[in-house]
């Protein structure tokens, strides 16, 4: 990469100078017209040499001067002490025709980060029995998105998904279904019985906090022992219609996984290891079984494992969860596991422990949290009064999108598709755009906006990028380099830094750097077709501008594709 070039020339400049070299960074300037890379070598260094930063750029730039490379057309010292690096026009040229040589497949944005490496991705982790809810949304926007980066950084990986097949959650909604029978009612579609089964969670929910514990509790007992004949029934009919809705939403998110762990296996696994581990990983307190982990790490707290009951804890089932993955993938060298905010600190502690037990997975366990989705001017309750759940989100938005686009006109199978296409992009860009850690404001009209800060409005200008091409071809227009125009565009001045955003999102397990990259290239390319006429059979340099026009989509199709969003040719 280029900027690797720039470095070496710095530091053979320093060389030269018989400076020491030091740590410094070069980036791209916020404004273009300052160049394409700025360096502070000369700042940090003028504060260990005692000397003015601004001179000492100057002594830097005149080094360079004297072996400056055809790939840099000139250096600059500016302002107190940054020396701005400036790319020739042959630069920007070369790097659209690299693009279009990969057609767009995977060598575009790929990097070799992960070669060789064995990864495991654990994300989205909806309870059967339960609705599917905005979190497990976040989970999974985040989850598939990183999985993405990861497979173009040359990783193997593997999705997994965990499952709490059994617990008091499965009691609360079979105690339900119990109370009304229309409730288990299988002639409706496999949505409207998972509907069913989520109003049945909510009656056992409520009951459980006023009159039903006891019964309810009971049943979990029967669930755990498979000891009542009308329950198991209703357990196996609930479970597998709950599963299968579950695969519904994922083939709507694109989403494929290849492991399913469930509660009911790695929960006694779990407990297994707690228990032939007692005196030297964990130690028995009032009855219980804990982990002491503050003993280790002053950061860390004392976490139950097993009740006095002799129940396995969540900390449990994760040891047996994590135990199983290993297993299951031998030879694997990165298990990461995305999960909201409040599991930091449980997760923490199981990671301690199994480190203990197993040294060798100390490094090889990496934990993600994301934060909540709240909604702009609404409360937690969709416009039709009910609690959103994920489901409910992505139908709400749907509707939208439906009202949004009806004046278009497609035949009713491409409507239905990209009407999808553009509700998951509105949710999942809105989820992505920023870092995983935070907060986000859902806003069900900007997210679907096909102007501004939004995924449909990327999904837009990739669609009106391809009218563009539609057109040349028309025309009979092809990609040449034969002939540039005189001004080198902002759309250039972005499109060669797709590698290193992706491999900063890799580096970093963070989309939000795709995903804000990709609206600053929409931006441009909105600007330029506004203020160009790509298409000119008159003009020598259309052919180089339906080049920049490929190029465009081919970075911006496979930018969508790493945030797990669709790219419609037309909207």
């Amino acid at each position: 990469m280029i900027q690797e070039k720039i470095k070496n020339l710095i530091n053979e400049a320093l060389d030269r100078l018989k400076i020491k070299k030091s740590d410094f960074i070069l980036e791209h300037p916020e404004d273009l017209k300052n160049g394409d890379y700025s360096t502070n070598v000369a700042m940090v260094l003028a504060k260990k040499l005692k000397t003015n930063p601004k001179n000492l750029a100057v002594q830097i730039r005149d080094e360079i001067n004297k072996n400056l490379p055809e790939e840099i057309s000139k250096v600059e010292a500016a302002g107190n002490g940054f020396i701005n690096f400036y790319l020739p026009h042959k630069f920007f040229s070369e790097s659209i025709e690299k693009i279009l040589s990969t057609g767009g497949g995977s060598a575009l944005g790929g990097n070799n980060m992960f070669a060789g490496k064995r990864v495991m991705v654990e994300y989205t982790d909806p309870n059967p029995f339960k609705p599917f809810h905005i979190g497990h949304l976040m989970t999974n926007a985040i989850g598939e998105s990183i999985a993405r980066i990861l497979e173009h950084s040359d990783a193997t990986v593997s999705r997994a998904n965990y499952q709490g097949d059994v617990g008091l959650h499965v009691a609360k909604a079979i105690w339900g279904l119990l109370q009304d029978e229309k409730l288990q009612g299988k002639s409706g579609s496999t949505a409207e019985q998972s509907a069913n089964i989520g109003v049945a969670y909510a009656l056992g929910a409520e009951a459980y906090e006023k009159n039903a514990k006891t019964k309810i509790d009971e049943i979990n007992k029967k669930i755990y022992e498979r000891s009542d004949k009308k329950i198991n029934e209703i357990y196996d009919w609930g479970f597998e219609v709950t599963m299968k809705t579950f695969e519904d939403i994922y083939d709507m998110l694109g989403t494929q996984f290849d492991f399913y762990f469930l509660e009911s296996v790695v929960a006694p696994s779990g407990r297994s290891i707690v228990k032939e581990n007692v005196g030297k990983v964990f130690e028995k307190s009032n009855g219980a079984i804990v982990f002491k982990a503050e003993k280790r790490d002053p950061k860390l707290h004392t976490r139950v494992f097993i009740t006095s009951q002799g129940l396995p804890t969540y900390e449990a089932k994760e040891l047996g969860l994590t135990m199983e993955k290993f297993k299951t993938a031998p030879g694997m060298d990165l298990s990461i596991v995305i999960t909201a905010q409040e599991q930091a600190d449980y997760m923490r502690v199981v990671e301690s422990a199994l480190s203990i037990i197993h040294p060798e997975f100390q490094n090889k366990m990496l934990h993600i949290t994301h934060g909540m989705m709240r909604f702009a001017g609404e409360k937690m309750s969709s416009r039709k009064g009910n609690v959103i759940t994920g489901e409910t989100l992505i139908q709400d938005t749907k509707m939208l999108v439906a009202e949004k686009m009806k004046d278009r006109s497609f035949d009713q199978d491409a409507e239905e598709k990209i009407i999808s296409s553009v509700a998951v992009a509105a949710i999942k860009y809105s989820i992505l755009k920023q870092s995983t850690g935070g907060n986000i404001i859902y806003d069900f009209d900007k997210s679907i906006s096909f102007e501004g800060d939004s995924g449909p409005y990327l999904q837009y200008s990739y669609a009106r990028a391809n009218s563009v091409l539609e057109k040349a071809k028309s025309e009979n227009i092809l990609p040449d380099f034969e002939v540039l125009p005189a001004e080198i565009t902002e759309v250039e001045k972005l499109l060669y830094k797709f590698p290193e955003v992706v491999s900063r999102s890799a580096s970093e397990y963070e989309p939000h750097y795709i995903a804000n990259y990709l609206i600053e290239v929409a931006r441009a390319f909105n600007s330029f077709y506004g203020n160009t006429v790509i298409v000119d059979k008159k003009d020598k340099t259309s052919s180089y501008k339906v080049a920049l026009t490929y190029a465009f989509t081919f970075v911006m199709k496979k930018g969508l594709h790493l945030l797990g969003i669709e790219a419609p040719t037309k909207m």
